[in-house]
């Protein structure tokens, strides 16, 4: 075990997760693979491997790093140079008290694992030496990533026991190096396939057969590993149940790689007597011989109980699913019940932790994953997709729909609510706090209480220079995320808020705080803290009757009955309408954009930060033949939908824009490129090294997606790219305009340009082999598609770009970001440029800051 003891602060975020499982004990919980099997029983291959013996090196105060762009100056040191070697002893470098940074012997306990409360904030170095090339299976947990022979990979940080990579080991030494994740414990073994292409049945996402439902078709997904050097095509899946079969087209797999695969599922007869029916799945090569089997076990339930529904994402073609509390009534159009759940909780047992109601059916999203992305980023967009798909399925009243949610659900909450007003009539958010990055400062704020001001890691920790403009520039793209910055959005529905009375995960101040902003402008909310309430005292603290009762008495207005709307959005891309206005572009991009609207014969509309502003007359049944805009008075002559653009401070009618300007179909962000059934497309057109770093980043960045976000990401060569076969879908490039085929057909006419050797902004030149780019702009060959660069101009600049952070919640990137290769040894300061494009996707119109 680790020798030297340094007192370590936790993250707000590892405190979250690690007292709310607290909900998860009480409604369910997830339990890792490794550890519990027997050795001769992985289901995917032989134990070769145990990893027993390791080094570790604590790096204090990295777990408060949430940036988008931290400091890692240890996988700096081992993707810089992948033939870095340590021994016991070695000193790394000094840490802020001048303490040397030594690499230290640890063992494993009993169960396989190091474990020690020293490792949080650590790295664990671990060496295998294979008596010759072979590919095997990495199996690890408990940790955020990994490098293998210096190449990165994704991690298993919530300890979910569905990490496996296919790895090809070289002859002699293989380095592996894991930083260690939520929990202070690392397990690592590597097996020995038992076949190149398999079946894994961790990580399913499965559903219920229900029994009223005969004929029907279910959408599931299973995982499926390549441990090949090869691509392999042609594959097909075929799910047998009971004699009736569906198949399915399985695309196609890249070398050494683990892919969730969606798979078509018959339905079983109505008359079934038994609660479980098996399911037989094949895999056939494209010359349909057998290549394996694996039989799974589903639930059959009644629609009219608990069960769960699976659907097809639209972000990136992945089986996602939600479960349902359906009402006791079979009465139509009942209300419907958004609920949101915490910190890892599976959505099964969200919906599990309410009775049954009369009058509405509560359904309950995953958020992708039990941690997810806290509600914001694609569980914004998860939720969003369950609530249709269950408008679809039950037909609800349109003006009772309801939104509540506990912990980081009870945020989501305030957050979705505050984010899409008029989609409820009431919101609930339970043991809640409504802004992320607030919370995540609340609880350095309390660290700080602990240390003396005087202390040197006071200073390291909690002294926080004045942001360059730069940096301000980059957390600007969260303003969408700034929850409290559009509180008055809750002027649409009324507020029940819950909490517990000695609440100290969320504590309760965050709550009273609440109440008395509400207070101080809102005439429809109700506050109640439960007695001796902690974070979690039974199902009712989401299941209060009190909560279903506020619901019941109020709807959403129709638009014709609303005479005054307060609307506030950071960005038209995230959210931009309220009833039958529309922002769609902004003055000044990912800063508040606001209008205030007085209805009576006409309308009386200010507005804030806006550019281009709409008004759907159709919608209203009376008609308005005047419009007063920031004092500026309109005739109108036709109750149809009419636009406004803002030229320097005077207004004026205006067409429809074209679909190629920015607008809420398409505005930016860099993260916006991860949807819309994106795929990724790596170079093959530059050097050997160029070629295999761009397809593991591509490989990386759709293990990472899976991981969190439950994904499925089609990866293809730039030489299999075509415009038409992937039409209208989201495209992110990795590689840059000489290695990169696809480049040429997508980002010709984008003002900029990465080579080999400088990229080009707007005919400014940064010339060097050292820069690394993310950036996203329109797809001009698509009404509403977008293309993400991930851009490098040579080897160093290809390694600064390893960091994806642009796929992990609470971290903030504008539509551009050049940085160099000093970004993994100093963050920020590694950033030469950032800002937005302009509403017509040009950086001339657009909003830069340079360093």
């Amino acid at each position: 075990m680790m020798k030297k003891k340094i007192n370590l602060i936790v993250t707000g975020l590892a405190l979250i997760c690690s007292v709310t499982m607290i909900y998860a004990q009480r409604t369910g919980n997830i339990v890792a693979y490794f550890g519990k099997e027997k050795v001769n029983e992985i289901s995917e291959g032989e134990l070769l491997h145990v990893f027993k013996k390791g080094l570790a090196l604590q790096v204090p105060g990295i777990g408060f790093n949430s940036s988008s762009f931290p400091e890692d100056r240890v996988f700096n040191r081992f993707l810089m140079n992948a033939d870095v070697l340590v021994k016991a002893g070695d000193v790394f470098d000094v840490d802020y008290l001048g303490n040397e940074m030594v690499w230290q012997k640890i063992e494993v306990d009993s169960a396989s694992t190091f474990s020690d409360r020293n490792l949080r904030s650590s790295y664990v170095y671990l060496q295998y030496r294979s008596d010759r090339e072979q590919i095997v299976l990495f199996e690890a947990s408990g940790h955020s990533l990994v490098t293998i022979n210096g190449m990165p990979h994704e991690g298993d940080h919530y300890d979910f026991g569905y990490n496996l990579i296919p790895v090809k080991l070289k002859k002699g030494n293989n380095v592996f190096v894991l930083k260690v994740g939520r929990f202070p414990r690392v397990r690592a073994r590597i097996l020995k396939p038992h076949s190149m292409l398999q079946f894994t049945t961790r990580d399913m996402t499965m559903p219920d057969f229900l029994k009223e439902e005969e004929g029907k078709t279910y959408d599931g997904a299973i995982r499926i590993i390549n441990a090949s050097e090869k691509w392999v095509k042609g594959l097909q899946v075929h799910a047998t149940v009971r004699g009736g079969s569906e198949s399915v087209d399985v695309l196609n797999l890249p070398p050494l790689s683990v892919y969730k695969i969606p798979v078509k599922i018959p339905g079983v007869s109505p008359s079934a007597q038994t609660d479980k029916e098996d399911v037989k799945l094949e895999l056939n090569d494209e010359k349909g011989n057998l290549i394996a089997t694996q039989l799974i076990t589903l639930n059959i339930k009644s629609k009219y109980k608990h069960h769960k529904k699976t659907f097809v994402s639209n972000v990136d073609g992945s089986v996602q699913y939600y479960s349902v509390a359906p009402s006791t009534s079979k009465d139509s159009e009942q209300a419907l019940f958004l609920s949101v759940h915490g910190a890892s909780v599976e959505a099964v047992n969200q919906a599990n932790a309410y009775q049954q109601k009369d009058w509405g059916n509560l359904i309950a999203p995953t958020n992708r994953r039990p941690f997810g992305f806290a509600w914001e980023d694609w569980g914004r967009l998860d939720a969003l997709e369950v609530l249709n798909d269950a408008k679809q399925i039950y037909n609800p009243d349109s003006q009772r729909i309801y939104l509540t949610g506990h912990s980081m659900g009870g945020h989501g909450t305030w957050y979705l609510g505050a984010t899409y007003p008029d989609h409820f009539a009431a919101i609930a958010p339970c043991a809640g706090y409504p802004d992320l990055l607030a919370y995540r400062d609340s609880f350095k704020e309390r660290m700080k209480s602990r240390l003396d001001e005087n202390d040197e890691r006071f200073k390291r920790l909690f002294f926080e220079p004045t942001p360059t403009d730069v940096e301000l520039m980059l957390d600007r793209a969260g303003t969408p995320s700034r929850t409290l910055k559009l509180i008055r959005n809750y002027l649409h529905h009324g507020v029940y808020i819950l909490h517990g009375e000695i609440d100290n995960v969320v504590p309760t101040f965050i709550a009273r705080d609440m109440r008395k902003r509400l207070g101080e402008f809102h005439n429809d909310f109700t506050y109640y803290e439960y007695p001796d309430g902690t974070h979690w005292y039974g199902n009712h603290s989401v299941d209060w009757d009190p909560i279903f009762n506020f619901f019941k008495r109020r709807t959403i207005k129709n638009d014709d009955e609303v005479k005054r709307i307060e609307f506030s959005t950071g960005s038209p891309g995230v959210s931009a309408s309220s009833h039958y206005v529309t922002i769609h572009q902004q003055l000044k991009p990912f800063e508040v954009s606001t209008f205030e609207l007085e209805r009576n014969d006409s309308l009386t509309v200010t507005t804030a930060n806006i550019a281009l502003i709409s008004f759907n007359l159709k919608k209203l049944n009376s008609t308005v033949d005047k419009l007063n805009i920031d004092g500026q008075g309109f005739e109108l002559t036709d109750n149809e939908e009419v636009y406004f653009r803002k030229d320097k401070s005077t207004w004026r009618v205006t067409n429809k824009p074209a679909r190629s300007e920015k607008g809420p179909h398409r505005n930016g962000g860099f993260k916006d490129a991860f949807r819309n059934h994106v795929v990724f497309v790596y170079a093959t057109g530059g050097t050997s090294i160029a070629n295999e770093w761009y397809f593991n980043k591509a490989r990386f960045d759709a293990e990472t997606f899976w991981y969190k976000a439950n994904g499925k990401v089609e990866l293809i060569p730039d030489t299999d790219f075509n415009l038409k076969k992937y039409a209208d879908r989201n495209v992110v490039l990795y590689g840059n305009h000489d290695n990169n085929s696809a480049w040429k057909k997508l980002l010709k006419d984008s003002p900029i340009q990465v080579y080999n050797g400088k990229i080009v902004i707007d005919e400014k030149e940064l010339p060097g082999n050292q820069w690394g780019s993310y950036y996203v702009t329109s797809r001009r060959d698509s009404d509403f598609a977008s293309v993400g660069v991930v851009a490098a101009t040579g080897q160093k600049g290809m390694k600064a770009i390893y960091e994806n952070h642009y796929l992990v919640n609470g971290t903030t990137f504008p539509d551009v970001v050049i940085f160099d290769d000093t970004v993994l040894e100093s963050g920020t300061k590694g950033i030469k440029c950032t800002g937005f494009f302009g509403n017509d996707w040009s950086v001339k119109n657009g909003d830069f800051e340079w360093k």
